[in-house]
Order: structure tokens, then sequence, then C-alpha cells
């Protein structure tokens, strides 16, 4: 009976903890999709996928502890406000504007709940004096696009779990 039980804990942990990174994984992935819009310098593109990352932002994550649901409530609304005002528009400064603030509560959240299932690296543009989170080491920078597409470097690296 004891090891039923004991298994049926586990089952449900690695179920609860699964659901838990999808949830975050799933706003990493419309962020990414974002960050790689604005790097190919694709307003329209951009602003589907901010669009598509705010949807992603109003599920709620379930199964949180209360730390990390308070770190949620810190930066949600604020991703909100940024992913709403870059799916507004196809004016591409704009939304490179908001991306920049969008990038540091992203990098804030993630690296505070330690969730993110995949590797992920923070880079910085010196020009811009602005950080963004990546995918891959190779720099794709979402400020300049094409005008200067690989100016940045890795300061920062989020080990995937």
């Amino acid at each position: 009976m004891k090891k039923i039980l004991l298994s049926f804990i586990l089952l449900v942990t690695v179920v609860v903890a699964k659901a838990q990174n999808t949830a975050i994984d799933k706003i990493t992935t419309n962020y990414i999709a974002l960050k790689n819009a604005l790097a190919g310098s694709n307003a329209t593109l951009a602003k589907s996928r901010s669009g598509e990352l705010l949807a992603s932002l109003s599920v709620p994550a379930k199964g949180l502890t209360s730390a990390q649901q308070k770190l949620m409530g810190t930066y949600l609304d604020k991703l909100k406000f940024d992913s709403r005002h870059i799916s507004e528009t196809t004016v591409i400064d704009h939304q490179r504007e908001h991306f920049e603030s969008l990038s540091k509560n992203m990098y804030a959240l993630v690296s505070g709940l330690k969730m993110n299932s995949t590797t992920l690296y923070q880079q910085y543009c010196p020009m811009k004096k602005a950080s963004w989170l990546s995918e891959t080491a190779d720099i794709r920078n979402p400020y300049y696009g094409d005008d200067m597409m690989e100016c940045g470097k890795v300061t920062a690296t989020l080990k995937g779990k």
C-alpha cells in the first residue's frame, strides 16, 4: 500500500511540474518568436507574434509555489502591457521600444522562476544599451535587425531543466 501511495504522489508531482513547465515554455516560445520577428525587421509578424505572447500570458500557470506566484504577479501586468502595445502597431521603432522593457521583465521572470526547459541566453546590445533573451548563443539583434544583426554579446545563460 505504501508503494502504491508513494508511486501516486510521485506521478502527481511529475504531472504538476510538467504543467508548470508547459505554461512557462509557451510564454518563452512566444517571446522568442517575437524576438525573431523583430530581428528580421518584420513589423507585421512582430505584431502577430506579440498577440500570441499576450494570449499565453493570459493563461494562468498552475501549480506554482507561493514565491513563484508572487514573482509571476510582479511581472505579469508589465509583460502584458508591453505585449499589448507591440500587438497594436506595425511601427517597428515603437515595437522595439516596448520590446526593451518586455525583455527586461521577461529575464527577471524566467531567471526567477528557474522553470525554463531549454537553455536561454541573455544578450546585450551596447549600441542600444538593452538586453534580450535568445534561444541560441548566436547574436540576432532585435533592436537593429539587418542594420546591425550581429551587434551584441551573451551576458548570461539560463540553463534549462
